[in-house]
């Protein structure tokens, strides 16, 4: 049982590859979406986001596992509780999202990256990384510029893909490089 914060935060870090897979995979079925869109049209994209986006944590996983990252918290990590609420807040708020894409279908694209942004925001509490704040942030303005500029499903969902993709590789290259600082001290 974790009983500090702090420490509860890097084996959160530390299981997780600083959740760098899951950004990454979150990234590769915005991708996958935004070819959707661009090749079968946009409900075809709509469906691509909402059925890969149960596939990011499996394929987080297995992203991990070919990392060497062990993708298992310390059983009774209370972070862990924090990490499920977020998943169910954020598949709460995917009926919102479908329902903007009723009225204007790429609304949906841009609804889905407000709501992903937001969540991104408690992961600065989960692995204790401000960094997410910002990943947080950037989605939350290029949901909100796309918005204002009425820019269509593809370049919203290429947004999405893009900002996660760079961001993840960042995050796990940052991983990477704090493991083997580690390995040389130890």
């Amino acid at each position: 049982m974790i009983n500090n914060f702090e420490n509860a935060q890097q084996d959160m870090r530390t299981a997780y590859g600083y959740g760098s897979t899951g950004i990454l995979s979150s990234g590769l079925v915005w991708l996958a979406s935004a070819i959707a869109v661009n090749q079968f049209g946009v409900n075809t994209g709509i469906w691509t986001l909402m059925i890969g986006g149960m596939m990011i944590f499996p394929l987080s996983m297995l992203i991990g596992k070919m990392a060497g990252i062990s993708g298992s918290h310390t059983h009774g990590n209370p972070l862990s509780r924090l990490a499920m609420e977020g998943t169910v807040w954020m598949i709460m708020c995917i009926p919102l999202a479908f329902g903007l894409s009723l009225v204007r279908p790429e609304w949906f694209f841009q609804g889905m990256l407000m709501i992903i942004g937001g969540r991104y925001l408690t992961f600065a509490s989960l692995y204790g990384m401000r960094s997410y704040w910002l990943l947080g942030a950037l989605l939350a303005a290029a949901a909100t510029v796309l918005f204002a500029t009425q820019s269509g499903a593809f370049y919203t969902a290429l947004s999405g893909a893009l900002t996660e993709i760079v961001f993840g590789t960042l995050l796990f290259i940052t991983f990477r490089k704090a493991r083997l600082r580690e390995r040389v001290i130890t």
